[in-house]
């Protein structure tokens, strides 16, 4: 199958034909010719499957010709949990939206809000926004809802994980009520049901994503070591390797603490997470695409957004909480055919995780050698007293804020697109 079968307009195929790609991922074949129809669609999809153009080509489509210039509203919402996604999403509607005739804006928190109202005050026919910073527009009457015939909920699990459920439905009571709905998850668990009931009318139901699957293309590595020689045996990797690595830290301090350890040792190195500012944020994640820097180290939520082709390696310095946290980054290797490489550093307290997760992914991650580094151990470390009780649930936490698409933004828009964007969220 090509894009040519899938109902989109010339102009639209043009554009995809711009960024190189002819064969549409299994999401957008199915995804793209349902939103086209008007239906609501419920959608499973991981990050790295091509779900953000899967939703940006039809809707372009279905708002072209008819823009909006009513002051403060928009006709589409597309609500995303991070500025990371956000960011994701705009650079998504650029590369397919250049010639559509269209405006739209981004809004999400920790910038400043006066020049979102100043986008918001033209009139869109698109709007990407967080939660909060949406409705702190609201509140200050610089939103108008009656205009909305899409609303997109994108990353919809993660929403929920971090705390938004409240704020969404109060956007959502405030939206005509009738309208397209689409939602996109990484997977249909309870709560995303739930949720879809009270939101979708007799939506299209697409799986592409097998819940809790594991790509095949990425090998998959445990290295035990000593938790105060973790640093050691990471210095240890990047050193022995010139690959660019996207590495997960837990925590924040923990996250800064890597980096500038990294830097020390010589290993160009920045980190990402939610204390950063937008601006250190954006510097961090365009450095590392453009090799500048060898080493991310991102928290969970910031690492969100962050899309890039060929990641040659992922390695998980502090296992997640959360199982199924495992396969949205591990996920972020191996892709569009290319191999992978996930490798987890494991001291004596992460043992419940580590088996949390093998039962998870049903699979038995395999051990890496003793003999490959110098701080790695041959058997598991044994956990201090201080580790023996069952590991916490993570907590939802409500981050203001901001994706994934492919095919990919190859470079940013001009002209009369620029005009409109807004670097600032909720």
């Amino acid at each position: 199958m090509t894009f040519n079968t899938l109902g989109l307009s010339d102009t639209l195929l043009q554009a995809v034909q711009h960024t190189g790609y002819t064969t549409p991922t299994s999401i957008q074949e199915k995804a793209i010719p349902e939103i086209l129809k008007g239906r609501d669609v419920m959608a499973a999809a991981q990050t790295g499957t091509g779900k953000t153009a899967g939703f940006t080509l039809p809707l372009l489509q279905l708002l072209g010709g008819r823009p909006n210039r009513n002051r403060n509203s928009f006709r589409a919402l597309i609500l995303t949990p991070t500025r990371e996604l956000a960011a994701q999403i705009e650079d998504s509607i650029q590369t397919y939206g250049n010639n559509e005739q269209l405006r739209y804006g981004v809004v999400f928190g920790g910038v400043n809000i006066n020049p979102q109202k100043k986008t918001l005050n033209r009139g869109l026919d698109i709007l990407v926004a967080t939660p909060g910073r949406l409705l702190d527009l609201y509140q200050q009457k610089c939103i108008d809802f009656r205009d909305v015939e899409v609303l997109i909920l994108d990353e919809a699990d993660r929403m929920l994980d971090m705390g938004f459920i409240r704020d969404i439905r109060k956007i959502i009571a405030l939206l005509p009520k009738n309208r397209q709905n689409l939602m996109f998850s990484a997977t249909f668990s309870d709560d995303i049901r739930s949720l879809a009931k009270t939101i979708c009318r007799d939506p299209v139901e697409i799986d592409v994503a097998p819940r809790n699957s594991t790509v095949e293309a990425i090998s998959q590595k445990v290295y035990y070591v000593e938790k105060a020689n973790k640093p050691n045996l990471l210095v240890e990797m990047m050193s022995a390797s010139t690959d660019q690595t996207l590495v997960f830290s837990r925590t924040k301090h923990g996250a800064n603490n890597l980096a500038k350890r990294l830097n020390k040792e010589n290993i160009k190195a920045a980190a990402i997470h939610g204390n950063k500012s937008q601006a250190q944020r954006t510097k961090a994640l365009y450095d590392f695409k453009q090799g500048g820097v060898q080493v991310l180290v991102a928290t969970d939520i910031a690492a969100r957004g962050i899309d890039i082709e060929q990641l040659a390696r992922v390695v998980n310095f502090d296992l997640p909480h959360v199982p199924e946290d495992y396969v949205h980054r591990i996920g972020r290797t191996g892709r569009a055919g290319a191999t992978g490489l996930a490798i987890s550093l494991v001291s004596g307290d992460e043992g419940k995780q580590l088996r949390d997760i093998e039962r998870l992914i049903k699979f038995s991650i395999p051990k890496g050698s003793s003999e490959e580094y110098q701080f790695a151990l041959s058997n598991p470390a044994p956990a201090s007293k201080s580790s023996e009780a069952p590991s916490r649930s993570r907590r939802p936490r409500r981050q203001g804020g901001a994706a994934a698409g492919k095919p990919a933004h190859k470079g940013a828009a001009s002209g009369k697109w620029k005009q409109s964007r807004s670097r600032a969220a909720a």
